[in-house]
């Protein structure tokens, strides 16, 4: 790739891992993540 490719790839890259930081960090997000790994844990104990 030539780096004006190399340029969009990262900055696509960065927007993607924005969207996927917010995603992670709402509240819905994490208390349906809580709740997994909560389910995950109690089946195994």
């Amino acid at each position: 790739m030539a780096t004006a490719e190399y340029a969009v790839a990262t900055v696509a890259a960065a927007g993607f891992g924005t969207v996927l930081f917010k995603l992670l960090t709402s509240d819905i997000i994490r208390e349906f993540l809580m709740d997994l790994l909560r389910q995950a844990l109690s089946s195994l104990f």
